[in-house]
C-alpha cells in the first residue's frame, strides 16, 4: 500500500498539477476522521505520513497533568516521565498507536480522498482560470441549444447564454464560433459557474479597449456607456492628453477602429461622445447627432430642459425616444427636450397671461374665450396693441427665437387663437 500510495501521489501531482503537500494534508485529515469513526475514540489523534518511507503513523496526544481526570485526554506527570524525564505539567504527551488493521482502512480512505481532492483541485483551477477573465471577452463554440438558451463551450467549462443575455436579431447554430463577455465567475457546490453575455454594456467597452491602443495605454478613458443591445450604444470618452481628440482616436483612421467594433456587434450603431465635467455640455454632447440650442439644469431634481431647433426635434428624441433615453442613461440626468417653437409659444402664453392680468377685462357668462377687451370703453382698444408689444418684447428677452411655423404666423392669427 505504501508504494502504491507514493506512486499515486506522484501521478496525480504530475498529470493534474495538484501540489503534493495539498494532497498529503487532505489525506491526513481524512485518516484522522476515519480512525475516530472506526475505533470510537475521543482522544486527540494525529496522523503523519512519512513521504520517504510511504508509511502512515497514528499518534494519540494527551495533556500531562498532576492528577488524571480523563485517561483518554490526560496522562499523569509520573507516567509521562517514565517514558521521558523531560516532561512537565502542561506538556503534550504523544504516543504512537498505529493499529495493525488500519492499513486497509487507510487504503480505502486514501483512494476516496484522492478522488475528491482531484475533483476539488480541478474545480479550483478552472475557477482561478476563468476568474481572471472576469470583465473580458472570450471565444467559445456553440455546443448545443436548449429552448431559447445557447450553451457555449469555453474550453474547460460550458456556460449558458440565456435569452436575456443575447442580442435581438442574432442567431447561432451548433458549431458556430461566438465571442462572449464574462460577467461573473462563481463558486458553487457543483463547481464553478461562468455567467456570460453578449448584450452587456461591458462587451462594447471591452471591444473598444482592445481596438484603441490609447485606452490600453491609459491616455483615453471610457467614462460612461449606455446600450440597447442590437440597436444603439452611446459611449462617453475623455482624454488625459489635451493634444489627443478622444472621439477621433476611437473612430480611428478612416473609421477603421469603430468599424471593427460595429462589425463584431453585427451592425449595431455606436455614438462616440466627448465627456465633459460640465453637466450641461455633457448632456448636449450626449444628444448627438442632434444640435442643441440651450440646456437648463435643475440641480435639486437632477433634471435638464434641453432646447433644440425645430428641425432637430425628432432627431434629438430619436426613434421611439431611443436617443433621448440613451442620453439620459449615459449622463444620469432626466432630460426633457423642447423645440424652439414650443419654448417660444410657452413663453408667449406665459407673457400674455401676465399682461392680461393687468388689463381691465369683462368675462361674459358662457363665453368661449378666456377673456376679451371690455367693449364699453373705446379708449381701451389700443391697450391690446400695447399688450401684444409688451408680451413679444418679454419673449424676445427671455428665450430663444421661435423658428419655422411659429415665426410665420401673423399677429392677427395669434390674436384670433387667444
Amino acid at each position: 500500500m505504501s508504494q502504491e500510495l507514493l506512486l499515486a501521489l506522484e501521478e496525480i501531482q504530475r498529470e493534474r498539477g495538484i501540489a503534493r503537500e495539498s494532497l498529503i494534508e487532505a489525506l491526513e485529515s481524512a485518516l484522522v476522521a476515519a480512525y475516530r469513526k472506526h475505533y470510537g475514540t475521543s482522544s486527540s489523534v494525529v496522523i503523519r505520513f512519512d513521504q520517504r518511507a510511504g508509511r502512515i503513523r497514528v499518534y494519540v496526544q494527551r495533556r500531562v497533568v498532576e492528577e488524571v481526570a480523563d485517561p483518554d485526554t490526560e496522562i499523569s506527570l509520573e507516567e509521562a516521565r517514565q517514558r521521558h524525564p523531560g516532561y512537565q505539567v502542561g506538556d503534550v504527551f504523544e504516543e504512537e498507536v498505529s493499529p495493525r488493521d488500519f492499513g486497509r482502512i487507510a487504503a480505502q480512505t486514501a483512494k476516496q480522498v484522492m478522488l475528491q481532492k482531484v475533483r476539488e483541485a480541478e474545480r479550483d483551477l478552472i475557477y482561478q482560470e476563468y476568474a481572471q477573465k472576469e470583465g473580458d471577452i472570450v471565444t467559445g463554440t456553440v455546443h448545443h441549444l436548449q429552448g431559447k438558451a445557447i450553451f457555449v463551450d469555453l474550453g474547460k467549462i460550458e456556460a449558458p447564454l440565456p435569452p436575456s443575455a443575447q442580442v435581438p436579431g442574432e442567431h447561432y447554430r451548433v458549431g458556430d464560433r461566438i465571442k462572449v463577455y464574462v460577467v461573473e465567475v462563481r463558486k458553487t457546490g457543483r463547481g464553478p459557474e461562468v455567467e456570460i453575455s453578449r448584450s452587456h454594456p461591458g462587451m462594447v467597452k471591452r471591444l473598444f479597449e482592445l481596438e484603441v491602443p490609447e485606452i490600453q495605454d491609459g491616455i483615453l478613458e471610457i467614462k460612461a456607456i449606455a446600450r440597447e443591445a442590437g440597436s444603439r450604444t452611446k459611449i462617453a470618452v475623455a482624454s488625459r492628453d489635451e493634444r489627443i481628440d478622444p472621439v477621433g482616436a476611437c473612430v480611428g483612421p478612416k473609421g477603421l477602429r469603430v468599424q471593427a467594433v460595429v462589425k463584431e456587434l453585427h451592425g449595431e450603431k455606436v455614438d462616440i461622445i466627448k465627456w465633459s465635467p460640465d453637466p450641461a455640455e455633457f448632456i448636449a454632447n450626449a444628444l448627438s447627432p442632434s444640435r442643441v440650442t440651450e440646456v437648463k439644469l435643475d440641480e435639486e431634481e437632477r433634471s435638464a430642459r434641453v432646447i433644440v431647433p425645430d428641425y432637430q426635434l425628432s432627431l434629438a428624441i430619436g426613434k421611439a425616444g431611443q436617443n433621448a433615453r440613451l442620453a439620459a442613461k449615459l449622463t444620469g440626468w432626466k432630460i426633457d427636450i423642447k423645440s424652439e417653437s414650443q419654448v417660444a409659444e410657452e413663453a408667449m402664453r406665459e407673457a400674455l397671461r401676465r399682461v392680461a392680468g393687468e388689463l381691465p377685462l369683462s368675462i361674459e357668462e358662457g363665453a368661449e374665450a378666456p377673456f376679451e377687451p371690455a367693449p364699453a370703453e373705446k379708449k381701451e382698444e389700443n391697450v391690446w396693441e400695447k399688450a401684444w408689444a409688451q408680451a413679444l418684447a418679454e419673449v424676445a428677452r427671455s428665450g430663444p427665437r421661435a423658428s419655422g411655423e411659429a415665426e410665420r404666423r401673423s399677429r392677427s392669427e395669434e390674436e384670433e387663437e387667444w
